[in-house]
């Protein structure tokens, strides 16, 4: 076989090993994200702004807003069950790699401190040299979404979720990229 033919082969074949690496990573991050058409920019503008305005105040809800049928988001068990709920939520993949890879999820109150609704600390999933960990902020998350608790469940899915892109090797922009 002559050499530019031999080249032209390799070629073809890394191509496609690329392609479909670069399409699997694709495959995962949407499914980790959940994907669904963006919400507006307004209505993203609207919470940052009250997020912000509660922030200021020192307050986590409006007071005429701190009645709910089923969760009390200033219940440290019911705050837990929707941590848990959002691992359970995860697909079957990520899940095992969570499990798999020995990831400890803790929940702190040090979200105002980080300005920061989570953070993973650790090596990656690719290595085993540091402990891995993901810290969900309660404070910032009840401050933020705790007035409505469906809004709450969906950012703190979307908390965790984000964070185990962080393990799996997304970074900041890569994250984003996927929607979390």
């Amino acid at each position: 076989m002559p050499a530019t033919r031999r080249i032209a082969l390799a070629a073809a074949v890394a191509l496609c090993a690329g392609l479909t690496l670069v399409g699997g990573a694709i495959t995962i991050g949407l499914r980790m994200a959940d994907w669904r058409e963006p919400e507006s920019e307004e209505d993203f503008e609207q919470v940052v702004l009250r997020a912000e305005r509660l922030a200021r105040e020192g307050v986590a809800a409006e007071p005429e807003e701190t009645e709910f049928l089923d969760l009390d988001p200033y219940d440290d068990d019911d705050f837990e069950e929707l941590v848990r709920d959002a691992l359970d939520d995860l697909p079957d993949l990520l899940r095992n790699l969570v499990e798999n890879h020995n990831v400890a999820v803790v929940i702190s109150d040090g979200g105002r401190r980080r300005g920061a609704y989570g953070l993973y600390h650790g090596d990656g999933a690719t290595r085993d040299d540091v402990p891995d960990r993901i810290v969900i902020y309660r404070d910032t998350l009840r401050r933020d979404f705790g007035h409505d608790p469906d809004l709450l469940r969906h950012q703190v899915t979307v908390t965790v979720r984000h964070e185990l892109a962080h393990h799996i090797g997304f970074d900041e922009l890569g994250v984003r990229d996927l929607g979390l």
